[in-house]
């Protein structure tokens, strides 16, 4: 059973006020989000569960298998997900520290996904990927380095604690419990939100 993912507490209003947007401002979601791959966006260890090669049954959506006929999918909600990041043209990006990249890059090129133009490829996406083993602290710096995008706008979802390292750098992250969803990225948005003095609408909330 999936674990209840716990109330996350109010945040304390800055000393100059909250800033009350709407839902659609562009300045009420991070410049980017950057998701961890394994077991954040699919359920498994690229490095240690996929044997390849990686093969997709024709046109089949969401769906790879490997030698061993392992199934490697993204989470059922990702997909969409991507796709409103997307609309509203979010700088997308991976940090992974996976210790095989190019597996890793080959199983978001051959994942095709329903997009709001028809199918497309996974890794079209993201607009920047970093992908090798070594400290997150790494990952941030580069997409930082490749974007100039301030570590405040930057939005992280893993499902590690140890990487929480990153929000010295001012990074915001949530832990995604049991695969990334709409539920985590509600908590993340409000997160973000709330350390930049936020709030969208009377509420808060979209």
């Amino acid at each position: 059973m999936p674990r209840q993912r716990p109330e996350t507490a109010a945040p304390s209003p800055p000393p100059e006020g909250w800033q009350v947007l709407s839902a659609d401002a562009p300045n009420a979601y991070p410049l980017a989000v950057v998701f961890d791959l394994d077991y954040t966006i699919w359920d498994l260890w690229i490095d240690t569960h996929i044997t390849p090669p990686l093969k997709r049954k024709g046109d089949e959506l969401n769906h790879l298998t490997d030698r061993c006929g392992t199934a490697l999918s993204l989470f059922p909600e990702v997909p969409a997900l991507l796709a409103e990041l997307k609309v509203r043209r979010i700088h997308i990006a991976a940090a992974s520290r996976t210790h095989t990249p190019e597996l890793a890059r080959e199983a978001l090129s051959l994942l095709l996904v329903a997009g709001a133009d028809g199918t497309v490829r996974a890794q079209t996406y993201f607009n920047t990927m970093e992908i090798y083993p070594g400290s997150k602290l790494r990952h941030f710096r580069e997409i930082h380095r490749a974007t100039g995008i301030p570590y405040e706008q930057m939005l992280f979802f893993d499902d590690e604690h140890r990487n929480f390292e990153v929000e010295r750098l001012g990074v915001t992250m949530v832990l995604v419990r049991d695969g990334m969803d709409w539920a985590a990225w509600r908590e993340g948005v409000n997160k973000w939100r709330g350390r930049r003095g936020i709030k969208v609408g009377r509420d808060g909330r979209d």
